[in-house]
């Protein structure tokens, strides 16, 4: 099998990343917002396996903080542990580069990102009231930190 790669998002990666985030998402993000992250030099990144592309994440590196704020796995390869190997490749590429922490926030019912999220050595450091939309409501994120 193939090993993993992690490669720079491209413009030309945006429709594949596009369909899968709103398959992913109840509330995704629009092509608009992944554009406007690839303008604005966020890491996007895409993790292959060969030639068959398997996650995409963005994430924002400011001084020696690195945030987290897109992730997604294809539907057909989760519970592989794919989530986590692309995680952990993150955090590495962000200390490599400088960063000192990873934050990320994750919706208070995300059980399973919960899990992952602390097994990869994250903790929760505050909440964020309403922060996603959820229905006609609003639910809460857990704003979480791991030191690298």
């Amino acid at each position: 099998m193939p090993v993993l790669s992690f490669v720079a998002m491209r413009a030309e990666d945006l429709d594949w990343v596009v369909a899968r985030e709103a398959e992913l998402h109840a509330y995704p993000w629009s092509r608009g917002n992944f554009a406007d992250s690839l303008t604005a030099g966020h890491d996007a990144w895409i993790m292959r396996r060969g030639e068959e592309a398997l996650g995409y994440a963005i994430v924002l590196k400011v001084l020696d903080e690195a945030h987290l704020l897109d992730i997604g796995i294809v539907g057909a390869a989760q519970g592989l542990g794919l989530g986590r190997e692309f995680m952990a490749w993150l955090c590495e590429e962000a200390r490599q580069a400088g960063a000192a922490s990873f934050f990320l926030e994750v919706r208070t019912s995300n059980a399973a990102a919960l899990r992952l999220y602390q097994r990869l050595g994250f903790d929760e450091i505050g909440r964020r009231r309403g922060y996603y939309p959820a229905g006609g409501a609003r639910e809460d994120a857990i704003v979480m930190r791991r030191a690298l």
